[in-house]
């Protein structure tokens, strides 16, 4: 008989005595959209593999990126900080006129919080946080890096990075040029750590970051051809996270091969909301990736641990991809030297608490070119309030996200009291970013 969530809380599974620290996966997607994903709707792509991890663990209904683009989310999960406050308010670039972030040397990242914790640490595949010097991955924290420094790729096929004249794959500090296709690669790479590492003495953290399905939408064509749609750029996109969905299957199918899975911590989850004009699906939300609309910042997430997370578990808790840091930090033993901006959901995923103490949040994008002129856009929530300043040049908008959950009736003016008070706010958040270099010194 299957339990009920208070019985399966309260049952042997639970138990800590005699646990090991357990091992740590996160994945992330990069642009997949809220609703292109079974689990989440979608009625025109099969994602069998991520919609078992959603089943197996707790889904989060109210997950947000740390920004709509990719970078600074990546800093926020690393860091457990707001991006801007470890120096990443917008998009790292190798070319230096259209760079909007440098990573702080002064802030600590969760790889090198495990390594201290007794932990082996690894990457595969998007860094996108620095492309030389102290800011690549091996020098951040991770014992181990397999994959691409940059932003993007040129072709899935080629590797070339995207402004860059040489393929973009590493091998720790090696410059490699491998063959096939960059998801294949990735999960190849992952499943050899898993397996090597199943024979240490180690628990490991390992992050795992696609850069599927981000552009160029390529997917390989046996996956191409399974797919029929009568939208082709929809079709290539389907293929594309259909592929990366097998692939997260042949992880997981590792994990569980090296004996490894029933002590490992999962997490899922995307770095912004899906692309639009590649044809991704936000599900109801309004706006895109780059935007600070709910579709450009509400994101798929769940988190997968066998005995310590209820199968099948939902959450409206509020999150954030800075609180993954904590999260992650808490369940390995580990302690951040800092003052965080996240918290910890451990006590959320494992039935301890229903909610977390109520919080502001913010979100920050800084931007180049005519549409931005390297201003930042904001946003930020306050319970059911949402601020938004969706580009540099227009007017702040009012949302009430209970009332009015796809951002259709700004209510700026009808409600000045409201909007004085989180502007205020707002205001306070910006100037402590204002204290932190963006770009690197000379």
């Amino acid at each position: 008989m299957a339990l009920n969530r208070r019985e399966f809380l309260g049952s042997a599974l639970f138990a800590q005595a005699g646990r090991s620290k357990p091992n740590v996966l996160v994945i992330l997607a990069d642009d997949l959209g809220y609703g292109d994903l079974g689990s989440q709707g979608s009625k025109d792509i099969r994602t069998p593999n991520i919609d078992a991890l959603s089943k197996a663990g707790m889904r989060f209904d109210n997950f947000y990126a740390n920004c709509p683009v990719c970078s600074p989310t990546r800093a926020a999960l690393l860091s457990g900080r707001y991006p801007e406050l470890v120096g990443v308010p917008g998009v790292i670039r190798k070319q230096p006129d259209q760079n909007w972030g440098y990573l702080s040397p002064k802030a600590t990242l969760v790889p090198a919080v495990m390594k201290r914790a007794g932990y082996t640490t690894g990457i595969v595949g998007k860094w996108h946080l620095g492309y030389n010097g102290a800011n690549t991955p091996n020098e951040r924290g991770f014992d181990e890096f397999r994959g691409m420094r940059g932003d993007m790729l040129r072709s899935y096929t080629t590797h070339v990075g995207n402004g860059d004249t040489e393929v973009d794959m590493w091998r720790n500090r090696e410059h490699i040029d491998p063959k096939g296709h960059a998801t294949d690669l990735f999960t190849t790479w992952t499943m050899e750590l898993i397996e090597g590492w199943s024979r240490g003495a180690k628990p490991f953290f390992l992050y795992l970051a696609f850069n599927a399905p981000h552009a160029p939408i390529e997917p390989p064509q046996e996956w191409l051809d399974k797919v029929k749609h009568p939208d082709e750029k929809r079709r290539k996109l389907i293929a594309l996270i259909e592929h990366l969905d097998d692939s997260i299957g042949k992880v997981i199918a590792a994990l569980k091969k090296s004996g490894q899975y029933e002590n490992t911590l999962i997490i899922f989850t995307s770095d912004n909301g899906g692309d639009c004009p590649v044809a991704a699906d936000n599900g109801p939300w309004r706006g895109c990736k780059q935007e600070m609309y709910e579709g450009g910042l509400r994101v798929p997430a769940c988190a997968v641990w066998p005995g310590r997370i209820a199968p099948d578990s939902r959450t409206e808790q509020i999150a954030l991809s800075m609180d993954l840091s904590p999260t992650i930090a808490e369940a390995g033993g580990a302690t951040f030297p800092d003052k965080l901006d996240g918290s910890s959901l451990l006590p959320i995923l494992t039935g301890k608490a229903t909610a977390l103490p109520a919080r502001d949040l913010f979100w920050t994008r800084r931007e180049g070119g005519n549409p931005y002129m390297a201003k930042t856009i904001h946003a930020m929530r306050r319970g059911d309030w949402k601020l938004i300043h969706n580009t540099p040049f227009q007017a702040m908008e009012l949302y009430n996200l209970k009332d009015d959950p796809y951002e259709k009736v700004d209510l700026a003016k009808k409600n000045p009291r409201v909007f004085n008070e989180m502007a205020a706010a707002l205001r306070r958040h910006i100037q402590r970013g204002g204290a932190v270099p963006w770009q690197a010194p000379e």
